[in-house]
């Protein structure tokens, strides 16, 4: 139940007007029944305002501070930098908010523990952002190894390739496991339910920029994780394919196989003289559009019923472990076993 009654729109305070933010301020206005934005927050002068005047009635703001003491907000949206999330998921549980925040909820253990902490005490949602869980086909092939149509889970991979690195230097060190590969590490957990990670090996290096390598850019890594039921993982990440967005997934188990994840935009194949061509994927938003919008559907309802999300903060810390234990691997040179990857 919400602040404004049960039956009355949940109000959401979005807090980041970045790329990912101004998309999900859309969806909110356009696309997601039930849910109002009704504010704005951004410390860049000019930011806020800008996102609010495109969507028409949202009051912008430059302090977070403000979205928390706000009566018009029953539940936040964290999209500002990762290392504000921790800090933002405690302050809005602090308010009485529920949370929905992107990816990753924290960049340490110790922090993520405080978040969980906090929204359980005070007695509101938090869903992480993990938005490959909400699309049709990773859905349908969770069910699928749930139902048991693989069989015992055997070998997994998971993929994620960006289309571009346009400016290597705003690429923060690490990023490539805490931000990007995060996002395979809670796929993988998913699809392998009942299991957790148990060790991993990761290698990374600048292989698109290496002249951006001595500031500390990782643009290249491959991941390998070991599961406590035996199964066994490869994760790999590029941010530079330049054929289009590609997300992909597969599990192979002893009674068959499960894939997911396309780069086409459609299923239409051009045929020509010159060849054959498909159209392919640029963006994230545009890839998982639905899921996108379906994990904001999904965050509402259960805002709306006091139901609890079905991607929570001990899914977000188990994958942060992961991301831990893969950058000390690299750091180290050796497998690394993960570290306490499900919540006290």
């Amino acid at each position: 139940m919400t602040a404004s009654g049960k039956d009355s729109p949940v109000r959401i305070g979005l807090i980041g007007s970045g790329w990912i933010g101004s998309f999900h301020a859309q969806s909110i206005a356009q696309r997601v029944p039930g849910a109002v934005l009704s504010m704005v927050a951004d410390p860049v002068p000019g930011a806020a305002e800008r996102l609010a005047s495109s969507v028409g009635g949202v009051r912008a703001v430059t302090d977070a501070a403000a979205v928390f003491a706000a009566e018009e907000v029953d539940a936040v949206l964290i999209s500002a930098p990762a290392d504000t999330h921790a800090d933002l998921v405690v302050a809005a549980a602090a308010a009485g908010k529920a949370v929905f925040c992107e990816k990753p909820m924290a960049l340490t253990l110790a922090d993520a523990d405080r978040a969980i902490e906090a929204t359980q005490a005070a007695g509101v949602a938090l869903q992480v952002g993990f938005n490959r869980r909400f699309a049709a086909d990773f859905a349908a092939a969770h069910d699928s190894i749930v139902a048991g149509d693989v069989g015992q889970v055997q070998l997994m991979r998971s993929v994620t390739r960006d289309p571009g690195l346009s400016d290597p230097s705003k690429v923060k060190p690490w990023v490539i496991f805490f931000e990007t590969l995060i996002h395979d590490f809670d796929a993988l957990s998913w699809l392998n339910p009942g299991a957790r990670p148990i060790e991993v090996y990761a290698i990374a290096d600048a292989l698109i920029r290496p002249d951006f390598k001595d500031r500390g850019l990782l643009d290249t890594a491959v991941v390998v994780l070991r599961f406590d039921n035996g199964a066994m993982a490869t994760a790999e990440a590029s941010f530079q394919a330049v054929y289009g967005y590609d997300i992909r997934g597969e599990v192979f188990g002893s009674a068959g196989m499960v894939t997911a994840g396309d780069v086409r935009r459609t299923a239409m194949t051009a045929y020509k003289a010159d060849g054959i061509a498909i159209d392919t994927v640029r963006l994230n938003t545009e890839l998982f559009r639905h899921a996108y919008t379906a994990q904001l559907v999904h965050f509402v309802h259960c805002v709306r019923t006091g139901t609890h999300p079905t991607v929570t903060g001990a899914d977000a810390r188990r994958a942060l472990s992961i991301a831990l234990a893969a950058r000390t691997s690299v750091e180290s040179g050796r497998p690394v076993q993960v570290v306490d990857p499900v919540p006290r």
